[in-house]
């Protein structure tokens, strides 16, 4: 892979100098820079990247990436691809007529989305998706959720079957972990079988009481990896380096013992965070975590006895929160016009 990113780099430089209008530049950032082009490609083979050599490889894909985006702005003005024709459409001399202080950009929750998809991306993990309205089956009975359990509680779910007239109700996922059983379950299916090494972000919904950290619908990313030989040291392991990698290299965690029905051994993940500035940092939780319970492992035809494996799942929201410090999860959708133009 090292040898592929130094071609890459190679062969980029030389062909951005041949480049010299502006559609020939953009069809250059296409196929080096752009989202479908030949960096991003190699994205997904860090997977296959032995991992004393990932921190490595890693470092040179940022190189690469650093150098191609730089000679291509640094080209794009020499050439001045990226100017303005000589003869503008409009009159520059009268008056404006359309307000420009408000111009429109990604919403913190979707960049901060993006952001995370980006740091997992790096360590190897694809992304995988699945549908909102989910079945009892995938919501409940595979992860290991038994019928008398609290979580299944119509107080504490959307239904929109009556569970207590329809066998496997449907209703709008309260986990985005119903992904995971289903990519298990697909490459069994296809027979492909594991590794499995995926992050799943996306929306949920739960009928919380709105409140400063609570809302009925939020976002979550979820992390499912399954290999062989895979401990609870990879899981903590990939934890801090995630929380390095966002939140800066003096970031602190730690993983406090809890039960989920889904994994076992179960873990809380904390990090240290001011929520608010020139607030001294406290320790908040950002999600849960564990081995995957062999349980479900078995319900989606993997073999326990063969393959282990870890989660995760964080609130997009409260990272969020923590990164930027917004003290309150309702700023997130609110609209409003100041908050937007702060974060």
């Amino acid at each position: 892979m090292l040898d592929d990113l130094d071609t890459i780099q190679r062969e980029g430089l030389a062909e951005l100098q041949a480049a010299g209008d502006a559609d020939a530049l953009e069809a250059w950032r296409i196929a080096y820079i752009g989202p479908k082009g030949k960096l991003r490609a190699l994205m997904p083979r860090m997977k296959e990247v032995p991992r004393e050599q990932k921190a490595a490889v890693g470092q040179r894909l940022n190189e690469v990436k650093g150098a191609l985006e730089s000679a291509f702005e640094e080209h794009k003005g020499a050439t001045g691809a990226g100017a303005e024709a000589a003869t503008p459409a409009v009159d520059m001399t009268e008056p404006g007529l359309i307000d420009t202080r408000h111009l429109g950009r990604r919403h913190i929750v979707s960049r901060v989305r993006a952001e995370l998809v980006e740091v997992f991306a790096r360590m190897g993990f694809d992304v995988a998706q699945g549908p909102e309205l989910e079945d009892d089956e995938h919501n409940f009975v595979k992860l290991n959720i038994p019928p008398a359990h609290p979580a299944r509680d119509p107080i504490d779910n959307f239904y929109v079957d009556d569970p207590k007239e329809v066998d496997g109700p449907r209703m709008l996922r309260s986990q985005t972990s119903t992904v995971q059983i289903r990519t298990m379950e697909r490459i069994v299916a296809e027979g492909s079988g594991p590794p499995i090494k995926i992050v799943s972000p996306g929306r949920v919904y739960r009928p919380d009481t709105v409140d400063a950290t609570h809302s009925f619908m939020f976002h979550q990313i979820e992390g499912l990896y399954i290999d062989r030989g895979v401990t609870m040291a990879d899981l903590k392991t990939t934890l801090l380096q995630f929380a390095r990698a966002y939140f800066g290299e003096d970031a602190q965690i730690r993983l406090r013992p809890s039960f989920f029905p889904f994994t076992e051994p179960s873990a809380e993940f904390d990090m240290m965070i001011a929520l608010k500035p020139g607030e001294p940092p406290r320790w908040i939780e950002l999600g849960g975590c564990g081995m995957v319970d062999p349980n479900v492992l078995q319900a989606c035809g993997v073999d326990p006895e063969e393959w282990t494996g870890f989660a995760f799942g964080f609130g997009i929201e409260r990272i969020a929160m923590g990164k930027y410090a917004i003290p309150d999860i309702r700023m997130l959708f609110e609209n409003d016009v100041r908050f937007l133009e702060r974060v």
